[in-house]
């Protein structure tokens, strides 16, 4: 259940888990140093339109051999499942806009999916190994957070009008506005919800990321430049 002491079970495996800034930092494959980005973002801002024209880009920038510029959205859960040896039934009781906690307290009670600090636990080793690995990008799921303290990571924020944000989204899922305003509520509602209970934290915090990009102002395209250049140079 997501109870304080899950919450706090949960924060110091994430700790545990995570070598010190500075510390042990190796180099990957190619001989450069290791890199990951985290996208936060509002539902329509284009997250994955971003992530995936700066994995693009920044494998243009990468020495050949090296191991390709991966994107995990959604997909991402499909690998927690994997590496925990979890059924594909669970996937449905993981997304970041979960039901309510009642719904989802009543469904750990009647054994429908595990405790949701283990769920949690789970997709943060995840992410962590993801990350190590380097040349990932992974979009939401608390990955800011989780990674945090990793100097080698870097952090993007993408926001919007919501006016532009569900124009986006009722041409991407074919849905009429007060459907796609419905969507982004509940998707928005659910990932504060998740962020707040389970790491402590305000999704829109700008404290957070090294950058936050209006994408009302900047194409997808400009933003995966800009956050490439700003990651690059940074490193």
């Amino acid at each position: 259940m997501n109870l304080p002491y899950g919450l706090e079970r949960c924060r110091t495996f994430i700790n545990t888990q995570i070598r010190p800034a500075g510390k042990g930092l190796t180099f990957a494959q190619d001989g450069g140093r290791r890199r990951a980005v985290t996208i936060s973002r509002q539902t329509g801002s284009g997250a994955f339109l971003v992530a995936e024209k700066l994995a693009a880009y920044l494998q243009a920038h990468t020495p050949r051999g090296a191991r390709p510029w991966t994107v995990f959205d959604r997909n991402l859960v499909e690998k927690v499942l994997e590496d925990h040896n979890l059924p594909q039934r669970l996937a449905r009781f993981m997304p970041e806009d979960r039901v309510s906690e009642i719904a989802d307290t009543m469904d750990e009670l009647f054994g429908l999916h595990p405790p949701s600090w283990t769920l949690v636990r789970q997709a943060t080793d995840t992410i962590l190994h993801l990350v190590e690995s380097g040349n990932v990008i992974v979009i939401g799921r608390g990955a800011t957070i989780i990674t945090s303290k990793l100097d080698y990571v870097f952090h993007v924020r993408l926001v919007g009008s919501l006016e532009k944000r569900a124009a986006r989204i009722q041409e991407l899922e074919h849905l009429d506005k007060q459907a796609a305003l419905e969507l982004i509520r509940r998707e928005e509602r659910g990932r504060r919800r998740y962020l707040k209970t389970h790491f402590k934290a305000d999704i829109d915090d700008p404290l957070l990321y090294h950058l936050v990009i209006n994408t009302d102002l900047v194409s997808c395209e400009n933003a995966a430049q800009i956050i490439a250049n700003a990651m690059l140079r940074r490193g």
